[in-house]
């Protein structure tokens, strides 16, 4: 994923004020959603901090330190581009799990949850599904923001995020899976071929496009 350059120094026109700068390139709504995303950021952040000391299998320790690294530096170059409206230090990277995605489908019984009465009780379980709820809340967050966004480099930088969001939840409920922390139910095969047969593709357009 890269940025492109867009219009260094460039000036933008308010109706109001007349030439505003390439710094102050943000609409009201820009504004907000971006420190909603900013918050959600330094909340995953400060949660992996949090939470790094309960772990205790390795394999998911190594996820979170990655995964930690990673949201880290994507956090500053967030910063970077929304405080100066221009290209941050470097592009934005693409995040690269380091497992298989093979899910095991099915469920078996397990115990019920309920909330626990000590922080003593805290497990990986429980870490993976907290580390994956905010996977998916940034990356629910960064796609509001960016369809909100006015300013290109800020936009850019959010969409460009989005997918790392989104590869890092799918590390975790791989993993999750793989302990049988997150189970996947499948349809019986009759009506799954029947759902994966209810679309058919189209045939482009009889006019000249030009």
């Amino acid at each position: 994923m890269n940025q492109n350059t867009y219009g260094q120094n460039q000036t933008h026109q308010n109706m109001q004020t007349g030439s505003v700068s390439q710094q102050m390139n943000h609409g009201a709504h820009e504004l907000f959603d971006v420190h909603e995303v900013l918050n959600s950021m330094i909340a995953g952040i400060n949660l992996k901090t949090i939470l790094r000391p309960h772990v205790k299998d390795q394999e998911l320790l190594n996820i979170l330190d990655r995964q930690y690294a990673f949201s880290l530096d994507e956090y500053n170059i967030t910063v970077e581009s929304f405080k100066t409206g221009q290209d941050p230090s470097h592009p934005t990277t693409s995040y690269k799990m380091q497992t298989g995605n093979d899910f095991v489908y099915g469920v078996k019984p397990s115990q019920p949850k309920k909330p626990i009465q000590s922080a003593s009780e805290i497990t990986d379980e429980m870490i993976s599904g907290y580390l994956l709820g905010s996977a998916k809340t940034s990356a629910t967050a960064k796609t509001s923001a960016a369809l909100e966004t006015t300013n290109p480099v800020v936009r850019r930088v959010l969409a460009d995020s989005i997918p790392n969001c989104i590869e890092m939840a799918y590390e975790l409920s791989i993993y999750q899976n793989k302990h049988h922390y997150y189970q996947v139910p499948q349809l019986d095969q009759q009506t799954s071929q029947e759902m994966l047969n209810s679309y058919a593709t189209a045939q482009g357009p009889m006019y000249k496009v030009q």
